[in-house]
């Protein structure tokens, strides 16, 4: 099967975009990897230079809530000063810890014009999970709402962190900082090397680990995508159909996830598209915003669309203005793609693929690409990303033939927080990010991922690591063994089952034993089946537990 078309179409238009006289000039970095020289490759100045090309333009809308790009900006500089007042230097970890809200974003602009690093904390941890990541990172303050700053004051026995607690609306939340910000407190320099946060990753080993980047990589990663969008937005201009409605995205995915954070808030930003937050998502209301804030780009779980397009009150709105619907964060079932299509005639559907390791660039899906190759996750978002699949001894493996897949960008973190190990394993040695996945590319260049190396599941775009659980259960005295994989979904992609043996003599009941995870781990993170085995689990020959056969028999 040749290019298609809308291939030929987008190659020509991002060379144009990108060739001589284009909206982008691209460079190279010390490594080779493709870099946008024109575009800011700091945080501090990519939010002053987008915000006054667009400062009359609102950028965030929650509720009554609306401020323009140009108030967010003046906003956080004066947070920034305030933060720099109270002791915040460049290079601290500076916690946030909240729901989707404006002072989240806020927050997040503030700590990197101070050039301190965002520690980008998962709202849903539970007391032991937070814990973990604030001893991991130490964090010199916290920027949290109310029921996470009164979890980490009662969980954080062994570490010693400041939080600010904020519950009320924007500006009223930050008046201590913003009273303390004083127009004569300078901001530091900061350089694109510098790092610019921390996101947590579940690895096959357990537990959190923090995955540092620095400026250039984030914003790398952000411009890939924004690249992108200029280029099919090129697409629909040379064929006479350009975006009718001002660009408006509902913010459905957490801020804390890196879904959230680089394609949907910080690409906002470049291109110049309204946030409408959700602080808890609910598909009628969803729907409802859809139509009253005139929605043109909704992202998130594949699950979230799902349940779109399911809602009995659907045809009850105008939903005209929406003209594409992405997926990201966990597999789309193939099946939902065609009735994607037809619950939503005038949208177009898309799909990508990358990490937080990659600061969510990968491969990307989309408009009739993504029908006629459903099962697939696209090509590399070419000139930022190559991909590679590794073989025995990481040699590079021609199309066609299955391997792990790696990934090769200057949007790549620097490595994991205190972690030279972990940091050392995920990397080749000419700098490509080892996912873990396993997976091929056909004759155009199209990624189709087959499985999974490492021992994660991901329900709903969370990352679930099965170590971790089992290691939670095996707390409870009357568990002697236990299995926890994951297992297809209609809803939610995967979910997580836990085969469990007792110790003899115990009788605990799977009510019991969901009584005893409950605070140890996240909710999403807790087997939806547990399955209780009178005899021992099958092992291997070496000694292993047999996986394999244990969800093959329990799959279903």
């Amino acid at each position: 099967m040749a290019l298609t078309d809308l291939d030929r179409k987008y190659d020509a238009v991002m060379a144009a975009v990108t060739g001589p006289g284009g909206r982008v000039i691209l460079d190279k970095d010390e490594a080779g990897r493709t870099i946008v020289a024109n575009f800011p490759a700091t945080l501090p100045l990519f939010f002053k230079t987008f915000c006054a090309l667009y400062a009359g333009v609102d950028a965030v809308i929650a509720g009554e809530e609306r401020l323009t790009f140009g108030q967010l900006d003046k906003l956080s500089d004066q947070m920034a000063r305030g933060l720099v007042a109270r002791g915040i230097s460049k290079g601290d970890r500076v916690g946030i810890a909240m729901r989707n809200c404006p002072a989240w974003i806020l927050s997040y602009m503030a700590v990197v014009k101070t050039g301190a690093v965002a520690t980008l904390l998962n709202g849903w941890w539970q007391p032991e999970e937070l814990e973990h990541a604030l001893q991991l990172t130490e964090p010199k303050l916290v920027l949290a709402d109310a029921p996470r700053a009164q979890r980490i004051a009662a969980t954080c026995a062994t570490c010693s962190v400041d939080a600010i607690a904020i519950d009320k609306r924007t500006p009223e939340a930050f008046l201590e900082l913003l009273a303390e910000g004083s127009a004569e407190i300078a901001l530091p320099e900061v350089s694109p090397d510098d790092e610019a946060t921390i996101l947590f990753t579940s690895g096959s080993t357990g537990e959190a680990k923090g995955a540092v980047s620095t400026h250039r990589a984030v914003t790398t990663g952000v411009y890939a995508y924004s690249t992108a969008l200029m280029t099919l937005r090129g697409i629909l201009e040379s064929e006479g159909r350009p975006p009718p409605n001002p660009l408006k995205t509902l913010v459905v995915v957490p801020l804390f996830h890196v879904t959230g954070e680089v394609p949907v808030m910080l690409n906002s930003f470049v291109i110049c598209r309204g946030m409408v937050l959700m602080p808890k998502w609910d598909a009628g209301e969803a729907l409802r915003l859809i139509e009253k804030e005139r929605i043109t780009y909704f992202v998130g779980v594949p699950t979230m669309s799902l349940e779109l397009m399911n809602h009995p009150d659907r045809d009850n709105y105008d939903l005209s203005t929406l003209t594409d619907i992405a997926g990201g964060g966990a597999p789309r079932p193939v099946a939902h793609v065609e009735r994607l299509r037809n619950a939503f005639p005038a949208t177009q559907p898309a799909l990508g693929y990358g990490l937080t390791e990659t600061n969510a660039v990968g491969c990307g899906n989309f408009w009739g690409n993504y029908a006629a190759k459903p099962a697939s996750t696209g090509r590399p978002q070419v000139p930022f990303v190559d991909i590679a699949i590794l073989g025995e001894g990481d040699l590079r493996l021609p199309a066609n033939e299955r391997g792990e897949i790696a990934i090769g960008s200057a949007a790549n973190i620097k490595g994991y927080w205190r972690n030279p190990e972990a940091t050392a394993a995920a990397f080749t040695p000419d700098g490509y990010f080892k996912t873990g996945d396993i997976g091929y590319l056909d004759d155009e260049g199209y990624l189709f991922i087959v499985d999974r190396k490492k021992d994660i599941i991901i329900r709903g775009g969370e990352n679930i690591s099965a170590a971790e659980v089992e290691a939670a259960i095996y707390g409870s005295e009357g568990i002697a063994e236990v299995a926890v994989f994951g297992v297809p979904d209609e809803r939610l992609g995967e979910i997580a089952v836990a085969v469990l043996h007792r110790r003899e003599g115990s009788s605990i009941t799977e009510d019991e034993l969901r009584e005893f995870l409950d605070g140890r781990l996240a909710a999403f993170k807790i087997p939806a089946r547990m399955i209780f085995s009178d005899e021992p689990l099958p092992r291997l020959g070496t000694g292993k537990i047999d996986r394999v056969m244990l969800k093959q028999q329990y799959a279903g």
